[in-house]
């Protein structure tokens, strides 16, 4: 069985609680703490579970900590797949969202995600999937909001008059 890897000896146990009562990533929260507790002394086992992991993941954390210092416990962005879209390109699917479609040109009367796919397959010559395309929206600050459906023989005359009951029964208790 392996000796367990030393810690840096420029931290403390109370200086890793206090990065981790400024910090806003809860994993990196857990990992300082789980730190802190291996400077005080407790076994690497407890204080993984402390962190939420096996001992084999705080000891790759350890390293990462004694190599990069707390800032190297944060979650780096992995760079994935880069959007198919260019920026130009999203701006301008900004400005179709916000200008909303026209029923005579795009066939529909609000846009759904399908709609939106085909609309840029067709302007751009770009296809991606909806699950895409909700990426997409969420980056350019769209959320999705629909409105409440409404019974076909629904009556409007009593919903009138349930809301002024409602007002009524309001303003009476206040």
């Amino acid at each position: 069985m392996g000796s367990a890897v030393p810690l840096r000896t420029d931290y403390s146990a109370t200086e890793l609680r206090r990065l981790a009562r400024r910090c806003s990533d809860n994993r990196q929260i857990r990992r300082l703490l789980a730190l802190a507790a291996v400077y005080e002394g407790m076994n690497r086992t407890q204080a993984a579970r402390i962190g939420g992991m096996d001992r084999q993941t705080l000891r790759d954390w350890v390293h990462q900590f004694n190599k990069h210092g707390p800032d190297g416990k944060t979650n780096a962005k992995g760079a994935g797949r880069p959007r198919r879209l260019n920026d130009e390109q999203m701006q301008e699917l900004a400005q179709i969202v916000e200008t909303g479609p026209d029923i005579e040109v795009d066939g529909v009367v609000r846009w759904r995600r399908i709609d939106l796919v085909r609309v840029m397959a067709e302007r751009f010559g770009v296809e991606c999937s909806e699950r895409s395309m909700s990426d997409y929206l969420a980056e350019l600050g769209f959320s999705n909001i629909s409105g409440l459906p409404r019974h076909s023989k629904q009556d409007a005359g009593v919903i009138d008059a349930f809301k002024k009951l409602r007002q009524h029964a309001g303003s009476a208790r206040s």
